[in-house]
């Protein structure tokens, strides 16, 4: 029996990353609003499919994929199961599990997310349908009066519980503490914010027991908020953010998968190249991307049969890029 250690470690593999394709139906439906394409349960099967079936990038760039309940059960048209298509290609499924962020009661402008009810038996399923790892998503958003020290408290506590549940059943946790970029707070708000968050999730991982060689931890990067009238360079990006974790993430576990987080592709990128330059970091810095692996390719496809290679084409592109941005080697020149 493969143990936690050796998945966690296997997801992050150095030039490797992980597709988010984790999308809820709402979140689907809007980026396929924006090609003119119905989001049925075929069509979704077809746009992930296409993306799974991309030898080039699954095969040499993309260490897992995190998937939404409705993709982990699916199989394309010949009746192969989506989750062995990742498998084949020497990748490994995963699987969302949070049920959102919603209002923290009573806390203007916060969210906690939930989804820990019944969680034990679903991870118990989820094994059984094949999924390695699991992901849940924690909410802080900034602004001058939030976050507040309960909604850091109410997440850390909520995203220790899950990754306890997660390692009983033998999955890998991901820990995604997103501190969100809507605003229009400084990078410096954001280090604060994030140093502030990053402390008490390690604390709560700690307290539940959590194996932190068996995680991978999945934040933002410490950046401007997207209305912020000053705009850092990825230079600053990246030392902030290296800086940050230096002061709050234990050297034991085994990488870090940034989320994107509303950044363009090209960004994403090169902030992650940035962050690569720096030597003498402990963990393997990698990507955990959503939009920024796929907005190409969805624009590419545009829900055409005709279009699935343009698609594919565009996927293993951008999974490249960020191979090599994980190396901290990649340069704008090689986007064209």
């Amino acid at each position: 029996m493969t143990n936690i250690n050796e998945i966690a470690t296997q997801m992050v593999t150095p030039g490797k990353g992980i597709l988010a394709a984790d999308e809820s139906s709402g979140t689907i439906k809007k980026r396929f609003d924006s090609i003119n394409v119905e989001s049925t349960e075929e069509n979704r099967m077809n746009y992930r499919r296409i993306l799974f079936e991309t030898q080039e990038a699954m095969q040499n760039y993309i260490s897992g994929v995190i998937l939404f309940d409705e993709t982990l059960r699916q199989s394309n048209k010949d009746g192969k199961k989506l989750v062995d298509i990742i498998n084949d290609a020497g990748s490994l499924p995963g699987i969302k599990v949070d049920m959102g962020a919603k209002e923290l009661a009573l806390m203007s402008g916060e969210t906690v997310t939930e989804g820990l009810d019944g969680l034990r038996e679903r991870l118990e399923e989820y094994s059984n349908l094949g999924a390695k790892f699991a992901k849940w998503r924690a909410v802080i958003a900034i602004s001058d009066k939030i976050p507040s020290t309960l909604c850091i408290d109410a997440n850390s506590h909520a995203l220790a519980r899950y990754s306890a549940l997660c390692q009983e059943a033998g999955i890998v946790p991901i820990v995604e503490p997103e501190v969100l970029m809507d605003g229009s707070h400084t990078i410096e708000r954001c280090y604060e914010v994030t140093k502030d968050t990053l402390t008490k999730v390690f604390e709560e991982l700690t307290k539940h027991k959590v194996d932190l060689k068996g995680i991978c931890l999945k934040p933002n990067m410490i950046i401007d908020g997207k209305e912020c009238s000053k705009k850092s360079s990825s230079e600053e990006i990246a030392k902030m953010t290296i800086n940050c974790f230096k002061e709050t993430v234990p050297s034991e576990v085994p990488g870090i998968v940034f989320l994107s987080g509303g950044q363009s592709e090209i960004e994403a990128t090169e902030n992650l190249n940035e962050i690569n330059k720096i030597e003498g970091t402990p963990w393997n810095l990698s990507f955990s991307y959503g939009r920024a692996l796929q907005a190409s390719a969805l624009k590419a496809w545009q829900g055409n049969h005709e279009n699935e290679e343009a698609c594919s084409k565009a996927f293993a592109h951008r999974a490249k890029m960020n191979s090599l941005a994980t190396k901290g080697v990649w340069s704008k020149e090689q986007e064209n």
